[in-house]
């Protein structure tokens, strides 16, 4: 059972180039599939999410870290009664526009983008990858998906300037996208908030004592599971407050959310476009929690030093390696040279590195810079 504010697959606005139905699967789960199928999501599985490889294998990458969100995301969508079909595909497409070495990767693109007067941005990144780069049919570019998943790939964390962004002029920017695609960006905040911290402690970079202090609502966790299992040890008791930390920053913004709809008076999805902000969301003391866990974070973990050497080569093999092609486009590989006397080049070197793994990368690096 949909709520009346849910999106409808019987009411899409429908696919770029129209197709028959499939016998078995509807649109959006034909979306799904083809997103799980095409080649920039297997590649997610070597990119960096926050730690290299050089730290373990067992920690996530840009894939598993996708498949946490998609797992959070339905579960929110299942208990707010909306199309989870549509919120899996978008959980699951959400990070296919990261380039490799993650924010580090990304912003060395952007700088290097900035230098010729464009910049890069992982959700246009990412509608470009599913409507023209990848190529699995015959009847036309892309993977031709329905303007739903297309709209929450671009807004499903920012809004768009319509003056600003007029070739996006098509994704209603003058109106807020659905639930579904409203609560990825949250999702993807909850899942990162808590699997950073369990990264972090397990790569030694952050202690328990750290965490306890520096994040006040795993600290009362911890307390609890403490009283409750008093013989455990360490690493278990941080998984069990951890799960608990999880289980309230989900809980709460399914609570919040359908208080804010009721307020709203919220009975439909153009109620939804039409509302002057976004009804997905935490409580205030629940997202005070957050940002407090956000800033943690980023003070004691994204910036800490032993992570810089990473960063640092990241950023130098994204610009080396573009002012390389910038200068010598004829080492390009073929397809990208026909697409650089359609295109300007730093786009099309941008979108040549962008689509790189970690490994693909330093390979190249290696082949016509280091060398």
């Amino acid at each position: 059972m949909l709520a009346d504010y849910a999106v409808r697959v019987e009411d899409s606005r429908g696919r770029r180039f129209p197709e028959p139905p499939h016998p078995y699967r509807n649109a959006f789960q034909r979306d799904r599939d083809r997103i799980i199928h095409c080649r920039s999501f297997r590649r997610l599985e070597a990119k960096t999410q926050v730690f290299t490889r050089r730290y373990s294998d067992h920690f996530r990458n840009r894939l598993t870290h996708t498949f946490e969100v998609a797992q959070i995301a339905r579960t929110i969508a299942a208990q707010l009664e909306l199309d989870v079909d549509l919120v899996e595909t978008l959980a699951l497409v959400h990070d296919v526009g990261h380039p490799p070495f993650g924010h580090a990767g990304e912003r060395a693109l952007d700088a290097a983008m900035r230098r010729h007067g464009l910049s890069f941005d992982h959700n246009l990144h990412a509608l470009r990858i599913v409507e023209d780069f990848e190529m699995r049919y015959a009847a036309f570019r892309g993977l031709n998906l329905t303007f739903e998943v297309r709209e929450g790939i671009i807004k499903h964390s920012r809004d768009y300037d319509a003056a600003e962004f007029p070739e996006l002029a098509e994704y209603l920017l003058d109106q807020r996208p659905p639930l579904e695609a409203q609560l990825i960006d949250l999702a993807d905040e909850i899942a990162y908030a808590t699997a950073d911290l369990d990264d972090g402690y397990e790569a030694h970079l952050l202690s328990l004592e750290e965490i306890r202090a520096g994040v006040p609502v795993f600290e009362r966790f911890y307390q609890e599971v403490e009283r409750l299992y008093p013989a455990a040890i360490d690493k278990l008791k941080f998984n069990e407050a951890l799960k608990r930390m999880l289980n309230r920053l989900v809980g709460d913004l399914i609570t919040n959310t359908q208080r804010q709809l009721t307020e709203e008076k919220i009975h439909s999805v153009e109620d939804v476009r039409a509302c002057p902000r976004r009804l997905v969301s935490f409580s205030p003391a629940v997202e005070q929690e957050r940002r407090q866990a956000k800033e943690f974070l980023y003070a004691q973990l994204y910036l800490d030093p032993a992570l810089e050497p990473d960063k640092e080569d990241a950023e130098r093999i994204v610009r080396e390696l573009f002012e390389f092609w910038m200068a010598k486009p004829d080492s390009l590989p073929p397809a990208y040279q026909e697409k650089a006397r359609q295109e300007p080049l730093p786009r099309v070197v941008c979108d040549y590195i962008a689509g790189m793994t970690d490994n693909f990368i330093h390979e190249q690096y290696e082949k016509y810079v280091a060398t």
